[in-house]
């Protein structure tokens, strides 16, 4: 199976409050609109926000979107200017990375990650 590309796509209770989280909190391009739907880059990865299968049920997300960023610390002062809600402050992880995480509208985690210089993430392993 040859994978052309991905996205992952969220189907949120107010479409509007997760147009704006992910527009114009978040800061995130639009990579392209239909009807019921937005699409939105994400670095390398793209989220969808679709209009139409949300519901009133409580959102089950087992997951997290993991967004890399330059400076997490940077995104955290920023985002609390704009008051979203912390849900635990930009501090650098036993792993080596530095995460911040906050959550969109639905409660869906949403981890914002900034990887030092010298993490292996970065360095070549060939």
């Amino acid at each position: 199976m040859e994978v052309l590309s991905s996205r992952t796509i969220l189907r949120p209770r107010d479409h509007e409050a997760a147009l704006e989280f992910y527009g114009t909190t978040l800061g995130l391009a639009i990579a392209r609109e239909y009807p019921g739907g937005t699409v939105f880059f994400a670095g390398q990865g793209l989220i969808e926000i679709a209009a139409h299968g949300g519901s009133d049920e409580p959102t089950r997300f087992p997951g997290a979107l993991w967004l890399q960023v330059r400076d997490v610390y940077d995104a955290e002062a920023e985002l609390a200017l704009a008051g979203v809600e912390i849900v635990r402050e930009a501090k650098q992880e036993p792993w080596g990375l530095h995460e911040l995480w906050i959550a969109d509208p639905d409660g869906i985690p949403v981890v914002l990650v900034q990887i030092p210089p010298d993490h292996p993430i970065r360095r070549d392993t060939r």
